[in-house]
């Protein structure tokens, strides 16, 4: 993965050395004379051209025919012509010299244009071509606050200076609001980078180019579908390598997402839980909403990542003491007891009247002095049971309040110079800033303020998710088993059986792969004869099951293809010749005789290609539960125990594995075990999968029985 082409390109998209803008027009109101306007609005130092051959001057500037006849090559181009114009600009652009284009122009497949798709194959392959950093088609421009090139055509006054965050989003105007909420803050976003259509530069490539700017510490991006996955993840990785944290809004949630996503973008975005699986091993902390989106960069860009999931408060409020657990509970968070030294501490500390425990209320107690304030949040701290501290405060909004501005003082230096653990401050309810509390805010640069606990715990609860999927991640990712012959046969079988549609292996050849994985299958024999089939039963040992093998049946139970707990040579004759009738039209490969197994609990387990972010691996109630319940759970392959277990962990199955009400508990090694070899399956033909289904697989008291399984494979 060439990370360092990818940075390269962005430098020359974000600190170009002039600008051209092809299609230049001074009609009011467009979106040239706007980006003209930002780019000597915000001292853009480098020098600006106009291209358009109907026109001598512009802007009492001269205003040239084409790229040969400006006074010197041109290094990044605003290409702001209709659709069809667009690749041969950039073709001659790139010709006379140009590094990056900002292309504004859409019509390029999006909003179900097919008409207008050989456009995008167009641009996409010109692009290849010439080697072009460009982002966009279909985007808002930029705002690079370093280098003062602001092609963003925004009226109203941006904030251009350096700062914490980074912006890239496939939305301008989802740029636009993120960009002004976190404003509102006092967050500034020395980056606004609006990729379009993606047909150039990815969301993956931004964020590599921003893994090495050492004043950054969030990138923030919006994503409507993952145009180049591997990039993506290696620069995720990356990032996260040099400390930034990554926070995502990601749209797809729902089907008609997805479909918003296609006419926006023209993109196809997968399954939200296919994107948490995948992106979240690679470091990404997703957010819900864009109020999510502030809450994380606050807490990230001020205070940091806590180390793990259990929390530590002091309150003024006994209500907002009762808020914060309330919250915590709902977002997964814990309150643990503190240790008997930190509470004797507390109580020598705030004295009578206060409630000395896990959340502390210090009523008036820890405000009657700075000590009393700073001792108190010093013996939380010390605490082994608390990962971070919150402190009630709201940041005054005027001048007068001055207690609170006293200690939000004290913290702020406390942090600086002592703190052990991340430390925030937690108003009860979220609020506007004003120009002092920004102000005030900018003097705390290592304290965040967070706002509302629900909205707070949210941020802090994905944050600690995301550190545990990177721990899992970094386990799963050792020393590769060795393949068994078996194996390696059965790889080079199902590569060269793939085709570029997809295709079923039959109930039998999948259980075959399954074998090979160290899947464990019933007793089962293939048969073509009714005395085939009853020497087979008495081989296996009644009750058994029967079923037609064919590849095009793939519900079996819909077709009559199955039949259960067949306890008698006359049940099975009886069966099998019902079978015989009424799928005498169907294409068999035989009839699969197979031991009939009693109790146990059905799961589901499985591989599922998403059609955006690759391969994930599935768990959850199987049987007749599997669409109503819907309890299923997602990883990235490969699987170690330990994330097969974290997977379990996530599903309503997982506790019914553990035993439940006075229920026996299942074999949960052999889950696990069947998971682990579902992983490496799908490490080891990635390229051909297209989807392992497993349902049922009964985990017995003893064991686990894989009863049926479905291979489809499809050629990448």
């Amino acid at each position: 993965m060439n990370l360092e082409a990818s940075k390269k390109k962005v430098e020359a998209l974000t600190a170009p050395r002039n600008a051209v803008l092809v299609g230049a027009s001074d009609r009011p109101g467009s979106w040239a004379a706007r980006v003209w306007r930002n780019l000597h609005k915000y001292r853009f130092p480098g020098p600006v051209y106009s291209i358009n051959p109907r026109r001598d001057t512009i802007w009492d500037k001269p205003c040239y025919p084409d790229f040969k006849s400006l006074p010197e090559p041109p290094d990044h181009m605003v290409v702001l012509v209709p659709a069809a114009g667009v690749a041969e600009s950039l073709r001659a652009g790139a010709a006379a010299g140009a590094r990056s284009a900002t292309v504004f122009s859409s019509g390029f497949g999006e909003a179900y244009d097919a008409e207008a798709a050989h456009l995008g194959r167009e641009l996409a392959a010109v692009i290849a071509e010439t080697g072009l950093a460009v982002s966009g088609p279909n985007c808002m421009g930029n705002v690079c606050a370093k280098s003062r090139f602001v092609t963003f055509p925004e009226d109203r006054m941006l904030t251009v200076k350096e700062g914490p965050v980074a912006m890239v989003g496939q939305s301008g105007g989802m740029m636009l609001f993120a960009n002004g909420a976190l404003n509102e803050r006092g967050i500034v976003a020395e980056y606004l980078i609006t990729s379009g259509n993606e047909a150039g530069l990815s969301v993956g490539d931004y964020i590599a180019f921003f893994a090495d700017q050492p004043e950054l510490k969030v990138i923030v991006i919006y994503v409507e579908a993952v145009s180049n996955l591997e990039t993506f993840k290696a620069a995720c990785r990356m990032a996260r390598a040099s400390g930034k944290h990554i926070v995502a809004l990601k749209l797809g949630q729902s089907e008609g997402g997805r479909e918003a996503a296609l006419a926006h973008t023209g993109s196809l975005a997968g399954s939200i839980e296919a994107f948490d699986a995948v992106a979240g091993e690679a470091g990404v902390v997703r957010a819900d909403t864009l109020d999510d989106i502030v809450e994380m960069t606050e807490l990230l860009a001020f205070t940091g990542a806590p180390s793990g999931r259990n929390l530590g408060a002091i309150t003024l409020s006994g209500a907002f003491r009762g808020l914060l657990l309330d919250g915590a509970e709902r977002n997964g968070l814990h309150f643990r007891p503190l240790e008997a030294a930190t509470t004797e501490k507390l109580d020598a500390i705030l004295g009578v009247g206060s409630l000395v425990g896990n959340p502390t209320d210090g009523g008036y107690g820890v405000l009657t002095s700075a000590d009393n304030y700073i001792n108190s949040i010093d013996a939380m701290q010390a605490d082994p049971n608390v990962d971070i501290v919150l402190v009630q405060e709201q940041i005054p909004r005027e001048a007068g309040a001055g207690r609170a501005e006293a200690y939000v003082g004290l913290l702020e230096n406390y942090v600086a110079t002592r703190a052990k653990k991340p430390i925030a401050f937690c108003a009860p309810a979220s609020h506007g800033h004003t120009d002092f509390s920004r102000a005030l805010r900018a003097k705390a640069p290592h304290v965040s303020f967070l706002q509302e606990a629900n909205k707070a715990l949210r941020a802090i609860a994905a944050v600690a998710r995301r550190d545990e999927m990177e721990r899992l991640a970094r386990g799963a990712g050792g020393a590769k088993p060795m393949r068994t012959a078996e194996q390696t046969a059965l790889i080079e079988q199902l590569r060269a059986r793939a085709g570029q549609e997809a295709s079923a292996l039959n109930e039998f050849e999948s259980k075959e792969v399954l074998r090979a994985y160290g899947i464990a299958t019933p007793r089962e024999e293939v048969v073509s004869s009714l005395d085939a089939a009853l020497a087979a039963a008495q081989r296996i040992g009644y009750p058994v099951v029967l079923k037609a093998l064919s590849q095009t049946l793939t519900h079996k139970s819909d077709a009559g293809a199955v039949a259960l707990d067949l306890a008698t040579p006359e049940q099975l004759r009886a069966a099998y010749d019902a079978m015989s009738k009424k799928l005498a039209g169907e294409k068999l490969d035989g009839m699969l005789v197979g031991q009939f197994v009693k109790g146990g609990l059905e799961i589901v387990l499985g591989l599922h290609r998403d059609r955006e972010m690759g391969l994930i691996v599935m768990a959850g109630a199987g049987g007749v539960l599997l669409e109503l319940m819907k309890d299923v759970a997602f990883c990235a392959p490969p699987v170690s125990r330990d994330k097969a277990l974290d997977l379990l962990d996530h599903t309503q199955a997982g506790r019914l594995i553990r035993g439940y009400r006075g229920s026996a508990p299942r074999d949960g090694d052999a889950v696990v075990n069947a998971l682990i070899g579902l992983g490496q399956f799908a490490v080891d033909l990635e390229d051909v999968i297209e989807s392992v289904d497993i349902n049922p697989f009964v985990a017995l008291p003893q064991g686990g029985l894989a009863l049926d399984a479905l291979i489809v494979l499809r050629r990448r």
